[in-house]
């Protein structure tokens, strides 16, 4: 089943919108070195990380200047996973991964999504985003879902699919990628850091909806080839 993150909450009544559409996780922007109104201090995301229920991941993301910057952000969010976006290289992911009880995401850029092979072995997870000249994400553009496929497809770790996404185009985005979890942001917002929940809870409805179709098709080419 492909799993749904709804990232760059900044609200309390978004938090609890995006738990009640369905999320599978939420994801709290913090210390990033790009201009984005998704972004939220140090003590207000923890704030905002402990409002979230149990069975709900909690991530922190963020553009750590050195590993060691990403572990002292972890000890104060508390977070399930940290999401690293930026110019870690593998060695600082693996340090990163050894010092902190959270799992570890490292973002690529969908413009190198080649480059996600070199942090297989180190991460936990691999996030392939359309980010801007800065290395940020949330830029709201897509990417070539196919080169991304083709480029991850053999992967052991598991792939998120960021980038462009909202409720209309998310089914395509599964279909064509087969990740194991999409990331949303400013595809269900009414304005910059501010969730439209209808829109959210349309997205997490649409992902559903294309898990099911995948696995009715899964049984029926079992059924044929039987």
């Amino acid at each position: 089943m492909t799993r749904t993150k709804v990232c760059g909450l900044t609200r309390e009544p978004d938090v609890d919108a995006a738990v009640d559409a369905g999320a599978d996780a939420l994801g709290f922007v913090v210390d990033v070195p790009v201009d984005t109104p998704r972004e939220v201090g140090v003590e207000r995301a923890a704030d905002l990380v402990a409002r979230v229920p149990p069975f709900a991941t909690t991530v922190l993301v963020t553009m750590p200047t050195t590993p060691q910057r990403a572990v002292d952000l972890v000890a104060r969010v508390d977070p399930d996973v940290v999401q690293c976006h930026g110019d870690l290289s593998p060695g600082d992911v693996a340090y990163l991964r050894s010092r902190v009880e959270s799992r570890v995401l490292k973002a690529v850029d969908a413009d190198d999504v080649e480059s996600a092979r070199r942090y297989e072995d180190v991460a936990d997870a691999l996030l392939v985003d359309s980010a801007d000249a800065d290395g940020g994400g949330g830029t709201g553009e897509t990417h070539d879902w196919e080169r991304t496929r083709d480029a991850v497809g053999d992967l052991d770790a598991p792939v998120i699919l960021a980038g462009g996404l909202t409720p209309a185009n998310v089914a395509n985005a599964i279909d064509v990628v087969g990740p194991f979890a999409v990331d949303v942001a400013s595809g269900v917002e009414e304005s910059g850091g501010v969730k439209d929940y209808d829109r959210v809870r349309e997205f997490v409805d649409a992902v559903d909806a294309a898990t099911r179709a995948a696995r009715a098709e899964d049984r029926d080419e079992e059924v044929a080839s039987a």
